[in-house]
């Protein structure tokens, strides 16, 4: 039987020989620093000291302003609809580049001044008849004031709206399930022998001492582990699938903090005007498009007549299956990663009549997926990232991790990539995914090393319809935390971004974890005017 290796001392090196079902041996090294519950094997990881100290370094740059101590009744959380914001100096004169501020005063449900921060806010600025909009990028007080600050990047009447995702007290219990509950998803594994096949659950990490099947990677180190089926072997494993979600898991105190029409996305509203007049800037500046890409930027585009202008580089409209053909002809398109990059693949395949669905038998929705246009010469294919997924069902000799994947590409100009993941990993403390990330980025260096023409893409997270169950498990703020970490960790390397994460909160359709149609349209022409840029 094989065990989850077992709790070590921080600082000590065990090196550890365990056999696997076919009797090869490996040698695993194993080492932890963080001090965290000894069961999780995500305290297992060997990171040198550069590793160490990035890891801290997000941990810390990610960390949430707590509310004073001790129990906070729901009567003195924070309520939107006491709630106000004010725009500041509203009727002074605006021109497009100016920066507009904003100001939001929380209140609680007796009306009272909140005096701590912590409630995660959405805001943006939109003209319904322009189809325009942008996000704002917020600031914590800490006192119960936020500030809000916009750059308008378009003339005419400019609308501001301003959305509390969740209060400080929410966000609290969303940090305790986070640390506490990585269980509150489970998944399961079918293993198989001839007639007879066994279901076990599965998970990063598995308490109790049970015997369990150790999946962990041997290329990546990632874990996994399926409890030991009773009669089969642990190689007899033939699928992998979401088990379920965990109820239950709040006091009742805590679910009043989660309430759909009283705290979860609830618009806050004005006191005083909630728009601007903004006029035309007098010189027309076209150096605003001209800066490098920094993931970090605020805002990095905004929308004008229901298109996507990035500030960072020249996007320009794949409305015609031909120019989509004419860009992708004699390449090989990898698509990385969860269901929402699922939807380009779909997209693409969908728009452009020459590229024909091969069609491998894959389970719906799961794939792995692949599309041809013989003519032309291009191939599309699309692959699931490894667990944890939330997938129906997975075949084991389709779970595949990305990391594996870019290792296994030659690359080259003809090469373009796409990788998305964060979704799947929002119900599980934050270091397991800052490790699927630095093995996805030792990969992604490695590739345009030995390939330097490869184009790599990586779409970012994006909101979603969030109500009390939702909010638990894939809440907006877990995607915000995350999209945070990717976001530092892959600046600075030769990748580009999509930016879903925007692109989904500027645009005046409701939030959907797979964004509408006309949002996916924009996220293409972004990706593909990556892979064809203008010559300009």
């Amino acid at each position: 039987n094989l065990f989850p290796p077992q709790h070590l001392d921080d600082d000590t090196v065990l090196e550890s020989n365990w056999i696997t079902e076919n009797n090869v041996q490996h040698s695993v090294s194993q080492t932890t620093k963080t001090a965290r519950k000894p069961y999780c094997s995500y305290t297992q990881q060997t990171l040198s000291k550069r590793e160490q100290e990035e890891q801290e370094m997000l941990l810390g740059a990610i960390q949430w302003p707590n509310p004073p101590d001790g129990k906070i009744a729901f009567a003195q959380s924070t309520d939107p609809t006491h709630s106000d914001f004010v725009i500041v100096k509203p009727n002074r004169f605006f021109e497009v580049g100016d920066e507009l501020e904003i100001l939001v005063r929380m209140k609680d449900f007796q009306g009272k001044p909140k005096q701590y921060g912590g409630d995660y806010l959405l805001a943006r600025i939109h003209s319904p008849q322009l189809k325009a909009g942008a996000t704002g990028r917020v600031v914590d007080s800490h006192n119960g004031l936020y500030k809000v600050f916009f750059t308008l990047l378009w003339p005419g009447e400019v609308k501001v709206s301003v959305s509390l995702v969740h209060p400080s007290e929410a966000i609290q219990v969303l940090l305790r399930l986070r640390e506490e509950r990585p269980d509150r998803v489970y998944f399961k594994s079918s293993f198989k022998s001839g007639r007879y096949s066994e279901t076990t659950e599965c998970n990063v990490c598995l308490p109790g001492d049970l015997p369990v099947c150790n999946f962990t990677d041997l290329y990546t180190g990632e874990p996994w582990f399926c409890y030991k089926p009773r009669k089969l072997s642990c190689a007899s494993r033939i699928s992998h699938a979401k088990g379920g979600y965990l109820k239950g898991l709040l006091t009742q105190e805590e679910s009043l903090f989660f309430q759909s029409d009283v705290n979860i996305k609830r618009p806050i509203l004005p006191s005083g005007p909630d728009s601007v007049t903004v006029k035309p800037k007098a010189i027309t500046d076209s150096s605003s498009v001209d800066r490098a890409e920094d993931p970090t930027a605020s805002p990095s585009g905004y929308y004008y007549e229901d298109q996507w202008r990035s500030r960072t580089h020249w996007i320009h409209n794949f409305n015609k299956s031909d120019d989509i053909i004419e860009c992708l002809q004699g390449k090989v398109v990898h698509l990385f990663g969860d269901s929402t990059i699922r939807q380009w693949f779909e997209y693409l395949t969908a728009f452009v009549p020459d590229l024909v669905e091969f069609n491998l038998r894959s389970p719906k929705n799961v794939g792995p997926f692949m599309s041809v246009d013989l003519k032309h010469n291009i191939l599309l294919k699309f692959r699931c990232h490894g667990p944890p997924i939330r997938f129906s069902t997975v075949f084991s000799s389709e779970l595949h991790y990305i990391a594996n994947e870019l290792n296994s590409i030659v690359g080259g100009r003809n090469t373009v990539i796409a990788i998305t993941i964060w979704s799947h990993f929002s119900t599980f403390p934050v270091e397991l995914y800052i490790r699927r990330l630095r093995n996805i980025r030792r990969s992604v260096i490695q590739l345009l090393d030995r390939s330097p023409e490869t184009l790599i893409v990586i779409r970012t997270a994006n909101v979603q319809e969030l109500g009390p169950e939702v909010s638990l498990f894939n809440s907006d703020w877990y995607s915000f935390q995350l999209d945070s970490v990717m976001r530092k960790m892959f600046s600075g390397i030769a990748v580009h971004f999509v930016d879903a994460w925007e692109m989904s909160v500027a645009h005046y359709l409701p939030h959907n974890l797979h964004p509408h149609k006309v949002i996916v349209k924009n996220q293409i022409d972004a990706f593909l005017s990556y892979v064809c840029p203008l010559q300009t």
